[in-house]
């Protein structure tokens, strides 16, 4: 590579890396934004005015970028219209059941889903993409899948929060993988297509007196706002870094989020972490290390770049 490209290739590294970390150090700090809001506001109004105001605030950028026509391109498509149906139930179910955890003090749990979440991506691309599986990843699915086994047999019951949450995220980004459509316009469609059960569902909250925005303080209303630009932030950084980074280096940063998550819920929330947990975990980190290591050999096999 010559001196020229080296300095041209540079400065959209260091861009890919500050913007992949900007989005996965703001989902990580997530639970406790949402943690700020207060308990006077239900789990189910902090999602109707995530998808609200993500809707809103994202079809005035649209406007204001003149991207209008790449609406206009989605609603012609019938069978692309139909595939967002889809992925905009898949986000509201993971936001809905993220933002239900922090508010029930199961963050831990959240962690977790994030953590199962790379691995579960490996088994769904060979279930339904065709992908070989290595060795290593095929250890490092199983370890995974031990480590749920026994936090089911441990507790007598099946982790729903942390399965819920990887397996929606992970359909998501396989259904999202396949469509012709940039991220930025898929999440404007996807909440313009939730937007109206969100408007009803407000409606019938003030109806029941069981709504907050407007009615507690304006420090309130400001952080509900916030949800949305707290959406589309790392949303935008992300697509950011993931086009100038390759994906292993994307994959290796993500685990940030998950982390942050985890020592939020027990040093700062003060949720438990119980010997059942740690060997639950322990199982996830390892199958984790085992799938780095791979991506890592597989990674020095292929042409140098970030």
């Amino acid at each position: 590579m010559s001196s020229i490209q080296q300095s041209a290739a540079l400065p959209v590294s260091r861009i890919g890396l500050a913007a992949a970390f900007g989005a996965f150090l703001s989902w990580g700090f997530l639970p406790l934004y949402f943690h700020l809001i207060g308990p006077r506001v239900s789990a189910w109004e902090i999602l109707l005015h995530r998808v609200l105001w993500t809707a809103l605030l994202l079809a005035v950028l649209t406007l204001a970028l003149g991207r209008i026509g790449r609406i206009r391109a989605v609603f012609a498509n019938t069978r692309l219209c139909g595939a967002l149906v889809v992925t905009a139930l898949l986000v509201a179910t993971n936001w809905g059941t993220f933002i239900w955890a922090v508010v029930n003090s199961h963050v831990v749990d959240a962690s977790l889903g994030y953590y199962i979440n790379p691995l579960l991506n490996i088994a769904l691309g060979f279930l339904f993409l065709g992908e070989r599986l290595r060795r290593l990843q095929w250890v490092a699915v199983a370890i995974a899948a031990l480590g749920v086994l026994l936090s089911i047999i441990a507790y007598g019951a099946v982790p729903w929060v942390a399965l819920i949450l990887a397996m929606s995220f992970g359909f998501y980004g396989l259904i999202r993988k396949q469509l012709a459509v940039d991220s930025v316009t898929g999440l404007l469609v996807e909440t313009l297509f939730l937007a109206p059960i969100a408007l009803v569902w407000l409606v019938t909250l003030y109806a029941q007196g069981d709504a907050a925005f407007g009615l507690i303080d304006i420090r309130t209303d400001a952080l509900l706002i916030g949800a949305g630009i707290f959406t589309i932030v790392p949303f935008t950084l992300f697509a950011a870094g993931a086009r100038r980074l390759r994906l292993g280096t994307l994959g290796l940063i993500q685990y940030l989020t998950p982390t942050l998550q985890f020592l939020t819920g027990v040093l700062i929330l003060g949720e438990r972490f119980t010997p059942a947990d740690i060997v639950t975990f322990a199982c996830i980190w390892t199958g984790l290390a085992i799938y780095t290591i791979d991506l890592l050999r597989a990674s020095a096999h292929r042409p140098a770049a970030v």
